[in-house]
């Protein structure tokens, strides 16, 4: 009587259904208990599993393993890195296999559109192009093992090619998004789709032992995929992976989609928040590697000085590359071969997979070319080499860092002409510290210091950044619209200046299952409430408008995306006068700010030829 007291007490303003499936919870757990005999003597004769398997990294043996079993204070000083400096790609050896279910691949039925992997918010599900062979060469060495189609690509290099889609069944959490945004369904049952969750005990061993033929084939090259859309993407590994963050999380697929266009050169200034807990909390980081050990670089700073953090990671690269540079123009003359090395070094590498594979080839035989020169200048310019490949600054963080707490930092940045780029995972609350309203939270979200609904409505971040016209800005949402989020996130990184890409983030704190996150998603962008554009100031040079308004919404009530909610639910229920004047002041924000884009979208701005 006293837990359903306290549920009622915690749960009542989230509404009768919680309360009510709560208490339902508690009644099922009291018809269900059994009594345990306890046997006279110890009967085990193996204490405990390894926490990691022997064929584990010496340091995640040593070091991450013990941290896993609680036993960390048992751990010497010298057991870690002197400098600090933290090894990445370990979430891989914690299988925490916490999903009742997990998603099942049907090949009859996959249109290989991709979506299920781009959307898994902890890259437990992925996609692979693969020779024919290549499964003979696994240690199963059973090509039956694996389910497998064949794929219809056009890429010159992967054509005849077999395609898979594979999930780690010991890194899902379950949470059921993949089936949610599968498009593909059984035309004789359409009920089934392509990838359908499955009771984990039925299938458990037999999906591990496809994943561990799965991991073993060869990751499909950068270079193979022709086009970096939502399908071509998704074929590339993801160095973020397996994270701690809740089921059905709305920032992960974003980061995990960052590492899949740009992760091995990639450096991120995280932000306190939900990402820099679940990006870099200890024992184990998701940040991961290819196999060349190249991935993504990662650091965490402080709440309000992230974006400073951030451009000094953006003003130390120019300082090494620079440097680089230098070093590599006063090596002594030699060859003609070695002289032409050196002229196609020194020239930037930008995005393309295939300059930058080519480019590493050439540092690969610059650096057999210093290996021979005795110098303290080639030591210290193969250390560098690795500079001469474009880096990719990425300043990472929530609505917390961005609209508030870190807002002056960012302003400053995003007012100098410095080629950084900035991602917020908008939550709209302050989702890591206990669901605090932010500048980010909607009019009449209800959150701690706004329990009866937020009075005003969000601070319009992107609108204020496309002010300075030197800024390419962006809206996306990936559950709505997936290819405009992937050619956001690669114009963006493209753009040779500051860029500012604002990201819808489906949270738990919004108070409904995420299995319906890019539902809602969708919801948010057809009403107005999240509208998706992008501004380019390089549009304005040719004499076009930078801003392109992408879906301007319009097409569902603000009323009927706020319902779905628990966060706008609740007002309703203490106060349904308030709530629909909220839904009313909310309808009509929406309406006013696409007005403002759609005028601005019309603007062409003057342009001037060069003096």
């Amino acid at each position: 009587d006293r837990i359903a007291a306290s549920i009622r007490k915690s749960y009542g303003k989230k509404g009768d259904a919680i309360v009510r499936a709560n208490l339902a919870a508690i009644d099922r757990a009291l018809d269900h208990l059994h009594a345990i005999a306890i046997p006279d003597r110890v009967t085990a004769t193996t204490v405990r599993r390894p926490f990691v398997p022997e064929e584990a990294p010496d340091f995640v043996r040593r070091v991450t393993a013990t941290l896993m079993a609680g036993e960390g204070d048992l751990l010497p000083v010298s057991a870690f890195p002197p400098d600090g400096v933290w090894p990445t790609d370990t979430a891989r050896w914690e299988k925490r296999a916490i999903a009742a279910a997990i998603p099942v691949w049907d090949e009859r039925i996959c249109i290989q559109c991709n979506k299920c992997a781009l959307m898994c918010p902890h890259a437990a599900i992925r996609a692979k192009v693969f020779a024919t062979d290549a499964l003979a060469t696994t240690a199963g060495g059973n090509p039956g093992e694996l389910a497998s189609q064949t794929w219809r690509g056009d890429e010159p290099g992967l054509a005849g090619q077999r395609y898979a889609i594979q999930v780690a069944p010991d890194d899902c959490t379950g949470c059921g998004l993949c089936v949610q945004v599968c498009p593909a369904k059984d035309k004789g049952n359409p009920r089934h789709k392509a990838i359908e969750m499955t009771p984990i005990d039925t299938v458990a061993e037999r999906e591990r032992a496809r994943f561990a033929t799965f991991a073993e084939l060869p990751e499909v090259p950068p270079t193979a995929v022709a086009k970096l859309d939502v399908r071509g993407s998704q074929l590339l590994q993801p160095l973020f992976e397996y994270s701690g963050a809740c089921a059905g999380c709305g920032e992960t697929p974003y980061l995990k989609l960052l590492t899949q266009l740009f992760g091995d050169r990639l450096v991120i200034a995280n932000a306190t928040g939900c990402s820099s807990i679940y990006g870099g909390n200890l024992p184990t980081t998701p940040w991961a590697q290819d196999a060349a050990g190249r991935g993504p670089a990662w650091a965490n700073s402080l709440f309000e000085d992230n974006a400073e953090f951030g451009l000094g990671l953006r003003f130390g690269v120019d300082v090494l590359t620079a440097r680089a540079r230098q070093l590599l123009r006063a090596l002594p003359p030699g060859d003609p071969e070695n002289d032409a090395l050196t002229a196609v070094l020194l020239q930037p590498t930008g995005a393309d997979a295939a300059r930058i594979a080519a480019q590493r080839e050439r540092i690969d035989r610059l650096r057999s070319r210093l290996a021979e020169l005795d110098t303290p200048e080639a030591r210290e310019l193969t250390e560098l080499a690795d500079y001469l490949v474009d880096k990719s600054i990425w300043l990472v963080g929530g609505d917390g860092w961005a609209f508030d707490i870190g807002y002056g930092g960012l302003d400053h940045v995003l007012a100098q002409p410095h080629d950084v780029n900035v991602l917020v995972l908008d939550t709209e609350v302050y989702s890591n510290t206990g669901g605090q309203a932010s500048k980010a939270t909607p009019l009449g979200a209800a959150a701690k210091f706004a329990s009866s609904g937020k009075a005003v409505d969000k601070k319009d971040l992107g609108l204020m950044a496309l002010h300075y016209g030197h800024v390419y800005v962006a809206s996306v949402a990936i559950g709505a619209k997936d290819a405009h989020t992937v050619r956001v996130l690669r114009e963006a990184e493209a753009y040779p200046g500051p860029s500012l890409v604002i990201a819808y983030s489906p949270c738990i704190a919004h108070g409904y299952d995420l299995v319906f996150g890019a539902d809602q998603q969708l919801r948010a962008v057809q009403s107005g409430v999240w509208p998706l554009f992008h501004y380019d100031p390089r549009r304005a040079d040719r004499g076009e408008p930078p801003l392109v308004v992408d879906s301007p919404g319009g097409k569902v009530p603000v009323a009927d995306y706020m319902r779905n909610e628990t966060r706008f639910r609740m007002v309703e229920r203490i106060d349904p006068a308030a709530f629909r004047r909220y839904a009313h002041g909310a309808q009509q924000a929406a309406r006013r700010r696409i007005a403002v884009y759609e005028h601005i979208s019309q603007l062409r701005l003057p342009t001037e030829a060069p003096a």
